[in-house]
């Protein structure tokens, strides 16, 4: 009686294996691919431009303090100029773009985001 069995447990589980929808992993895969090139690109604008900022501030903070005498001026300008961001993250990326409605409708539909 167990004979009969054995080859049916075995279609069934072969046939959902085979049937069985795989998880979307594609669009994952383009995702990170375009945040590396979207991150890099924005780096190689950034970086230069921080260093810059960096110089100019600390230039402007103690050109400052020699005209006006002013210490909390200065101290203001070294930290805003100074402060980071250095680098773009992905994580920063996505908080400042935002929400994506497009991931979240994704969602809804079952796929990953």
């Amino acid at each position: 009686m167990l004979k009969p069995m054995k080859p049916l447990a075995a279609t069934v589980i072969v046939s959902a294996l085979c049937f069985s929808v795989p998880e979307a992993n594609a669009e994952d895969a383009i995702e990170k691919a375009g945040v590396a090139v979207g991150v890099t690109l924005g780096n190689i604008l950034f970086l230069p431009i921080k260093a810059i900022e960096v110089t100019v501030g600390a230039v402007s903070g103690a050109f400052s303090y020699v005209v006006t005498g002013n210490a909390d001026l200065t101290k203001q300008i070294w930290r805003d100029t100074s402060e980071g961001p250095y680098v773009i993250t992905p994580e920063l990326a996505r908080t400042s773009v935002g929400q994506r409605p497009e991931l979240l409708e994704s969602n809804k539909n079952g796929m990953q985001p």
